[in-house]
Parts: structure tokens; C-alpha cells; sequence
């Protein structure tokens, strides 16, 4: 009867685990999402850590985004470009970038200024229209 129990217990487990990833993908739909996970000193500058999410029902063949990186005092530090490369649809992929000669603890903010390049299968501005941006940092991610 025990072992029954368990059996019973770690099903219901696996289905509520299997479905956690299904409910994040739902929440992102019609949308592409940023957000900057982590930042981390390098010897040659600042490594930043994003997770994005492609929630269109299309896949992106190209996401190149220019942004604008702030100091800690809102001065315009400099502008880049992000190459996020594909993302699938409705899939979830770490992308990691090293600013060089960028010191993480003087980044106050990252503006998302526009999309330089924005290739999908379909007609649309998948890469601005609902553009999603966080942060789960210090460092503000705005669009």
C-alpha cells in the first residue's frame, strides 16, 4: 500500500514539474521576452547573461538588437549591438554577451533602443511589438 502511495505521489509530482515550463510558455504568447539574469566581472570587461524567451508562434531567424548601456550615474556609457541570433518559437535560450572594458558594478541601465535586424518566417515586427523586457538584477532593462 506504501509503495502504491508513493507511486501515486511521485506521478503527481512529475505532472505538476512537467507542467511548469508549459504555463511560462503560455504567459509569454504574442510576445518576446528579455530579461537580463545576471552580470559578472571579466578580465577583458563585463559579461551579461539574458534569457529570452520567443513566445510568437513563429521562429525568429535573426534578433540584433541596439542598446544603450548607462553608468551608475545615467550618463551614457556607450551603445552596442546584441546579436541574439535564432530564437525557435515558444522556446526558452540563455544568450551571454562580454562588453569590453566595461566595468558591471558602474552599469546602472540597459535601454533596448530598437531592433537592427528582425528575420522571422512570417510578416510582423515580432522583435518590438510586445517586446517584454525585465530584470532580475539591480540593473533596469527598459525598451
Amino acid at each position: 500500500m506504501a509503495s502504491r502511495a508513493f507511486s501515486v505521489l511521485t506521478a503527481l509530482s512529475l505532472a505538476a514539474l512537467t507542467a511548469l515550463p508549459v504555463m511560462a510558455q503560455e504567459d509569454a504568447s504574442d510576445r518576446l521576452s528579455i530579461e537580463l539574469n545576471s552580470v559578472e566581472p571579466q578580465e577583458t570587461g563585463c559579461r551579461m547573461s539574458f534569457v529570452v524567451l520567443n513566445g510568437h508562434e513563429v521562429d525568429l531567424s535573426s534578433a540584433v538588437f541596439e542598446a544603450v548601456l548607462f553608468d551608475a550615474e545615467g550618463a551614457v556609457e556607450r551603445m552596442t549591438l546584441f546579436d541574439f541570433g535564432a530564437l525557435p518559437s515558444k522556446r526558452t535560450r540563455v544568450r551571454q554577451f562580454v562588453v569590453p572594458q566595461l566595468a558591471c558594478d558602474n552599469l546602472g541601465q540597459i535601454l533596448i533602443n530598437g531592433a537592427q535586424t528582425c528575420e522571422a518566417e512570417a510578416e510582423g515586427d515580432f522583435c518590438i511589438d510586445g517586446l517584454d523586457l525585465k530584470s532580475r538584477i539591480d540593473i533596469r532593462v527598459i525598451g
